[in-house]
This record gives C-alpha cells, structure tokens and sequence, in this order.
C-alpha cells in the first residue's frame, strides 16, 4: 500500500514493480544486479481516484502516461534497488498530490479607469511615432 495523504492511499494490486539492469554507475555491478525500478500505475483503473483527478493526471503525467491509462515511473539513479524503488514510489506519490490539487478558477475583472486612460495615452504616442516615420517632403 502506498500512502499519498492521510486521507488516500493506493492499493497494492495498482502498483507493479519490475526490476531490470540499470544504466547507471556501477562498474561491474551493473551488469549482473537488477537496481532498475520500473513503476506501473494502473491510473484509469484505480477507484481511489475521481474523475476530476485522473483527467489532471494524465496531464501532468504526460509521455508517462500509457494508452492503456497507467502511468510508467522508471528509477535507476542509485547502486540500490531499495532506493530506487523508493525513490520510484516517491515520485508517483508526489505526481498523485499534484493532481489532487485544484486549480483556482479565475474571476474575470474589468480594467480600472486609469488603466484604460493610460493605455490608451500610450497607443496615441506610439501612433505619433509611427505617423512621423512618413516620407520627408522635399519640396519647400
């Protein structure tokens, strides 16, 4: 089980780990220990999140999120498969949290009066500059 909050944690069956050769620093090491953590997700299917939630999900998650609606989190930075897959947990957690967060509706609001005044003062100015770029009149 994965805790994301107090209040919601992740199944055990939603998460998929696998472990495969890693790319990172090892030496000799990293060609016989599998520390690579690769992280499934199975979002789409998950009940312990709304719809409202998923949809920010697939979002943020972007190229790691699958056609079939899991997300894939892949770790290799450490010699240490327990770190990995923790780091691996971590991140997901974090990307979850994220998308739990709702955006704040914006509220359309008018400009004030100055704003305008002064906006419009700065489009008459930079009228006149471009109005004086005109041909020169030789002819006095």
């Amino acid at each position: 089980m994965l805790r994301i909050t107090d209040t919601l944690s992740l199944a055990d069956w939603e998460l998929v780990e696998t472990f495969t050769r890693s790319q990172g620093p090892g030496g000799q090491n990293v060609n016989k220990v599998e520390t690579a953590v690769e992280l499934r997700f199975e979002a789409e299917r998950s009940p312990h999140l709304g719809p409202a939630v998923k949809a920010r999900l697939k979002r943020l998650a972007g190229r790691r999120w699958t056609t079939d609606g899991a997300i894939v989190i892949r770790a290799e930075e450490t010699r240490s498969q327990a770190r990995n897959r923790d780091l691996a947990r971590e991140r997901l957690a974090d990307l979850v949290r994220q998308a739990l967060i709702a955006p704040k509706r914006r509220i359309a609001t008018k400009p004030t009066f100055g704003s305008q005044l002064r906006r419009l003062k700065a489009k008459g100015i930079r009228g006149e500059v471009k109005a004086a770029r005109g041909k020169v009149d030789t002819e006095e």
